[in-house]
Parts: C-alpha cells; structure tokens; sequence
C-alpha cells in the first residue's frame, strides 16, 4: 500500500484529503505544521508528499528543502491562489509540482495518482539508461552525468530531462511536457514546465555540454538537440 503523507494547518482540508485518499488505497499521514511533518517524512518515508506552502513552525518552503536534502520523495506543493512566487519558489526548491486553493480533491487525487503512474512507470521502462554526446542518464539507479560530473536532480527533473533526451531532435510544446512527464492534462498554468527546464539548465552548467543541448524555440516549446 502506497503512503501519502498530506501537510496543511487546516484540519478540515487534512480531513478531506484523508477521506479521499483512503477511499483510493492509500494510507494516509497527517501534518499540521512544519515540524511535525519533517519527522513524519524522515520517519516513515512516504511514497509522495502534500504539503501546504503556509504552515506554523516552518514553512512550507523550508520543510520542502530540507526533505528534499535528504530524500527524493516526489512532493506537491499546495499554495492560495495568487501566490505565484511561493509557488515558482516551491519548484525551485525541488517540488514536483504545486497546486492552488482552492482546489478539487478530485484533481489532487489526479495528481496524485499521475505522479505516483510515472514514476512506477519509469522503474518498469526496459530502457533503463542512455548516452547523449557526454550526457550519462541512469534511471534505474537515478544517476545523471555531465563528462564525469554527477549531477543531483530531483525525479521530476530527471524525468524531464530523460524524456526529452529519449526523443532528441523532436520539439515539445508545454502542454505536451506536462501531459507527458507529469502525466496530466494541461490545467492552463506552463509555468511548472519552464521552472524544470531553468533549473535543468543551471545544474548542467556544471560542465560543458559536448554534442547535444536543451534549446528553447520561442513560441514553441523546448527539445533536446544533438549533433
């Protein structure tokens, strides 16, 4: 049985998740603020993580960062409507993806289910690793390299970047990134798409890229494009 472990301040809405979430097989860990959930994750180590960006003792934002430091467990953040920089901030920090209130359960349970599809997915792909010029990608063991260089990306960024490189020389649109990698339907906000890619381009720039780079076509999308 998968474990999720939901993180609000709002018991009604950890309530609500929980219900909907067991009624799905999931079991369910409860949060109610930053600390707590901290432990919880180094404790029992879910399979995914919903963490509200406003939480008593530590914020969201803080709790994000220092799990991600010590696990890779995929987390979605939750933030108010309008908060577009917490949100930005919460991808860069190593979020998978981010929801806004207020929301469907519905569609939390689709994004749940997405992410927890991709990465099951992933781990049964026959390919399991690849070579792009002097880029190294390991999947089954997570591992990405530049000339030598491990690079630590999240799951979502290696999934993304897996993705693109599989298809090389193929252009993707947004829209076709987040139903692709994410495993969703476009919800109208691309934003989470070029965060991954700004962030996949700055850990790369560790080394010199040799015979193959991530170009953005204005207007277009992105593809990873080899020699």
């Amino acid at each position: 049985m998968q474990r999720i472990l939901v993180v609000d301040d709002d018991q009604h809405i950890r309530e609500l998740l929980e219900l909907y979430l067991q009624k799905e097989g999931y079991q369910v860990l409860l949060a109610g603020d930053g600390p707590e959930a901290i432990s919880l994750a180094l404790e029992y180590k879910p399979d995914m993580i919903l963490l509200d960006v406003m939480l008593p003792g530590k914020s969201g934002l803080q709790v994000c960062q220092e799990i991600r430091s010590k696990l890779s467990t995929p987390i979605i953040m939750i933030s108010a409507k309008g908060e577009e920089m917490d949100r930005i901030t919460g991808l860069d920090l190593g979020a998978d993806d981010y929801i806004a209130k207020p929301f469907s359960p519905r569609e939390v349970l689709a994004r749940v289910k997405a992410v927890l599809r991709r990465s099951n997915e992933s781990d049964g792909d026959e390919q399991q690793e690849m070579r792009r010029g002097n880029l190294y990608i390991n999947m089954t063991q997570w591992v990405v390299q530049v000339e030598g260089h491990g690079i630590v990306l999240t799951p979502k960024e290696t999934e993304l970047l897996w993705h693109l490189a599989r298809y090389a020389n193929r252009l993707f649109s947004r829209e076709q990134l987040l139903q692709s990698v994410w495993g969703y339907e476009y919800f109208g906000d691309a934003r989470t798409v070029d965060v991954h890619i700004k962030r996949l381009r700055q850990k790369l720039s560790v080394a010199e890229a040799k015979g193959w780079q991530i170009r953005t076509i204005w207007g277009e999308g992105y593809k990873f494009e080899v020699e």
